[in-house]
């Protein structure tokens, strides 16, 4: 597959699978976003990261902030997934297999939205899904640098 620029010279398409995951990301993203606006307007809380007044009414020192936490699932995603397309567009520039960088892409995918939604909005926060959403981010991180590294270990003679 390719396009043409200019005068007709055709150019492959050079990141086919890093641009197919970018609408889910991006969909689940506005999401995320959307949430923290949804927080701020219907508490009149135009800036800062807290909602005012908000000084644990219950006594239940484990339920957060609405605001907080809505703004920490949006950061927490920003954190990460910029990088992961950074290290998977370097895949594969360099090389790699499509099937395995769309797995990979898929994975990262479900890890995302599994430390959010079954794990920071979970019960206290602290549900199965955010542990396993960090350390499958994690891996996914070194696991793509790794294999990025590895497709181009001809340049360095090995």
């Amino acid at each position: 597959m390719s396009s043409t620029i200019g005068l007709g010279v055709p150019v492959p398409k050079m990141l086919p699978v890093t641009g197919t995951w970018t609408l889910p990301f991006t969909g689940y993203l506005l999401l995320l976003m959307n949430r923290v606006v949804y927080q701020r307007i219907k508490n009149k809380q135009w800036i800062g990261d807290k909602l005012d007044g908000e000084k644990d009414k219950t006594g239940d020192h484990r339920k957060p902030d609405p605001l907080y936490l809505e703004g920490r699932c949006h950061m927490n995603f920003v954190e990460n997934v910029p990088f992961a397309f950074l290290l998977t567009a370097i895949a594969e520039l360099n090389g790699a297999n499509r099937t395995i960088l769309n797995y990979a892409m898929a994975a990262l995918f479900a890890l995302r939205i599994g430390q959010v939604e079954l794990g920071l909005r979970g019960k206290d926060t602290l549900a199965p899904g955010r542990i396993i959403g960090l350390l499958g981010t994690q891996g996914f991180l070194g696991g793509m640098a790794a294999y990025g590294t590895y497709l181009v270990k001809g340049y360095w003679g090995y």
